[in-house]
């Protein structure tokens, strides 16, 4: 891995990657319309070009693509740079892929999150390909004296059929630079797709089976030293005291100190912890030399005060702040559940009302009622939390795997006191995210430990170092109302959700639209447990307790349950109520008919228990059917069919691959996942005790079929998870006469 003191600035890294190419540059605004500007590589000022996110034609041929995204294993790296390929017409195998470091400057999106970087990197990055086609088309129509709507392009390669000339893009990016950029350039049809709607294999598989150093654990550099935190064991705790007599005179230690790794000053953006900002700090030669270090401490903690904060987006124009609030005291999960059923009982805050829902209720024949509740979850990212720092003063360099560094620079430039264009982000492949490392705790307290030091350092959280610091899936509770008359028509129908300390409701979203009388509220309670996005936010739980009502509803009904979501969504696409529904029906059916067809759903195979469940989120629309077998009264699910609608698939494996990993994800938090507290203490903190699904556990059959269809590509990370919980909950009905209403299943299970 490169040394931190070998590290280039920016515009010296931009200029040596420029000129060793030579050839065409064409640079554009992330994720805006493509504004491109050809410019010949020995023509660019080192001080005066600025660079947005570009395309490098090089005398080799090569096509180079800086992609501004991290990547954390949604395969991004190899997608993005498929689009760009498709409509520059270049062959695949000419494609390079580099990583971009963070350079808000030049990209205006840099943030792996929300299911959003195909979809918001699509138009641009179509748009960029085909704008450096044109040039290079244009280039060749001026030498060769044709017009240039008779040449044609083929995978590099420039053709004018009526003299048969020809030419590779190489031997034109350099006059293609000096033509003025075209605008409305024409982009390809669909239908003459040759590498957007393939597979493709990452372009980085060599070098993870190989072991090459892509992560942030994976980092070196002379005069390193190795940092720990120790937090509080509970939240609602703080350090009182610390005696490091012994630890500081172990082998290798270099220092041993306290920090706040944010102080009262600074604004606090969504994505900063609220938690744990106060620590001792132990810094070492080794990582097993720290961590044998911190086991001799003696520390003694005391209850934290509740303290208030503000909360922004610090350097962004007109910034507002508001007050946030940290509550004091020691919380337990047998304390929040019965938080949560005196809430589901109160009054909540309306969030949608369409037509008398109350009236309907106080004339039904009969009232379904039904409460779903799910735990606390931990994220469990293959690689723990971790980052590279070196803090002087008047610049900073980091390393590390970050979601969201656009927003963890504000609070560095705060913290450190440093303007943020002195703040130099390199962003490592992530070992895994699910939302985990959109918080940039770690950042900040790598740069709190290295400007106190003054030296270079590495923060390495161990596993349950993070298993017990934050940020969690918060503890959520739901419960659903329908009201029926005399002949089962359903007239009604009533959500109440909440959670701690936030609700999980999404108010616009299937069902509402399809029922006259519907009504919404949300309810949430303070907490000071740190919590934060967790794979699909809110939709991961909220999806679970929608479609087991809807499941159970149906079954009370005397209707098939696929047959019952396709009534209500016909009633939504044919007469919907209300204006703000944020689905299209007729989407969300066709995934519902492809589920059906794909999974035989009305072929009963003996032995085999399913359970359907169909969800939108993150802009596309998911069904599953789950087959599910109980032998000695452990649930093992045998095989899922998927049917998905996120527009065009850029890359099928990609696609596929990240289907598969969230419907084993989804079971194995369905059946086993819960992080319980008391007092304050998360009672799980590694994977001796934390349930996670084991390979014997995954299902051995997994069918992903997509909706073919020329729509734009939506998000594909997320939207396959939230339908996996009720689909398994509804399997579970069949298998054993029992509804589960609370996460995870499998405690109901053993319960009997």
């Amino acid at each position: 891995m490169t040394s931190a003191n070998n590290n280039m600035g920016r515009r010296s890294f931009l200029k040596a990657a420029l000129l060793a190419g030579g050839g065409m540059i064409l640079h554009f605004h992330w994720p805006a319309d493509v504004k491109a500007t050809g410019i010949k590589a020995s023509d660019i000022a080192e001080e005066s070009y600025e660079l947005n996110s570009y395309i490098k034609i090089g005398k080799d041929g090569l096509v180079t693509l800086f992609n501004p995204n991290p990547e954390f294993g949604q395969n991004v790296k190899t997608s993005m740079p498929m689009i760009l390929a498709e409509e520059l017409d270049v062959a695949w195998e000419q494609v390079v892929v580099e990583q971009a470091d963070f350079y808000p400057e030049r990209y205006k999106r840099q943030f792996t999150g929300g299911s959003q970087s195909i979809r918001q990197g699509w138009s641009p990055l179509r748009k960029a390909g085909a704008t450096a086609r044109q040039m290079l088309i244009l280039a060749a129509a001026a030498q060769w004296n044709v017009p240039s709507d008779q040449i044609s392009t083929q995978q590099g390669t420039l053709l004018h059929p009526g003299t048969g000339r020809k030419g590779t893009y190489a031997e034109f990016a350099s006059a293609a630079a000096k033509i003025p950029v075209p605008q409305n350039v024409k982009l390809k049809a669909v239908k003459d797709f040759s590498i957007v709607g393939t597979s493709r294999k990452n372009v980085e598989l060599n070098n993870i089976v190989t072991g090459k150093p892509l992560f942030g654990m994976d980092y070196q550099t002379e005069g390193m030293l190795i940092a720990m935190i120790v937090h509080p064991p509970a939240f609602g705790l703080q350090l009182k005291s610390l005696d490091d007599r012994i630890a500081k005179s172990m082998p290798g230690i270099k220092s041993i100190f306290v920090i706040d790794s944010l102080t009262g000053d600074i604004v606090q953006n969504f994505f900063d912890t609220t938690s744990f900002t106060r620590f001792a700090v132990v810094v070492g030669k080794s990582t097993w030399e720290v961590m044998q270090a911190k086991k001799a401490l003696k520390l003694e903690w005391e209850a934290e005060p509740g303290r208030r904060f503000k909360m922004g987006n610090p350097g962004q124009p007109n910034a507002k702040t508001t007050e946030a609030t940290y509550p004091a005291g020691l919380e337990s999960s047998d304390v929040h559940r019965r938080q949560m059923e005196e809430f589901s009982k109160k009054p909540g805050n309306v969030l949608r009302k369409d037509g008398d829902p109350e009236g309907a209720f106080n004339i039904a024949a009969r009232i379904i009622e039904r409460t779903y509740t799910a735990p606390f979850l931990a994220h469990n990212t293959m690689e723990p939390v971790n980052c590279f720092a070196h803090v002087t003063s008047d610049s900073a360099i980091f390393y590390g795997p970050l979601q969201a560094p656009e927003f963890t620079v504000g609070t560095l430039s705060q913290r450190l006191g440093l303007p943020k264009e002195k703040i130099q982000i390199n962003l490592a492949r992530m070992g895994g995210g699910f939302g985990r490392r959109a918080y940039g705790h770690h950042f900040i307290e790598a740069a709190a430990i290295s400007k106190h030091l003054n030296a270079p350092i590495k923060l390495v959280y161990t596993r349950e170092d993070e298993m017990t610091a934050g940020i969690y899936r918060p503890t959520y509770s739901a419960t659903y109302r329908a009201a029926l008359d005399k002949d089962n028509k359903l007239l009604a129908l009533h959500v109440k959700a909440g959670g701690i300390p936030e609700t999980p409701i999404h108010a616009d979203r299937f069902p509402a639209g399809a029922i006259d009388n519907y009504l919404a509220e949300g309810w949430q309670i303070p907490s000071n447990i740190t919590i934060g996005a967790f794979r699909a936010p809110r939709s991961n739980f909220i999806a679970a307790a929608e479609q087991s009502f809807l499941d159970e509803l149906a079954m009370e009904m005397k209707k098939d349950p696929i047959d019952f979501r396709l009534e209500l969504l016909e009633r939504a696409k044919t007469n919907p109520v209300g204006k703000r529904n944020d689905y299209d029906a007729s989407r969300y059916a066709g995934v519902l008919k492809l589920v059906r067809e794909t999974s035989n759903w009305d072929k009963k195979a003996p032995g085999i228990h399913r359970g359907v469940s169909a969800y939108f989120c993150h802009n596309s629309y998911v069904a599953q059917v789950v087959d599910l077998v109980v032998k000695n009264n452990e649930p093992k699910v045998e095989k899922v069919v998927a049917a998905i609608d996120c527009g065009i698939v850029v890359n099928r494996d990609a696609a596929t691959n990240m289907a598969e990993g969230a419907i084993i994800d989804g079971i194995g938090n369905a059946l086993y996942g819960e992080l319980p507290f008391k007092d304050g203490v998360p009672q799980k903190n590694n994977f001796t005790t934390y349930r996670l699904i084991r390979m014997n556990e995954a299902p051995q059959q997994i069918e992903v079929h997509f909706v073919e269809n020329e729509q734009d590509p939506t998000g594909m990370g997320e939207p396959p998870f939230p339908p996996t919980f009720g689909a398994v909950a509804n399997a579970l009905y069949q298998a054993t006469g029992k509804r589960f209403y609370n996460q995870p299943f499998i405690n109901q299970m053993t319960a009997g």
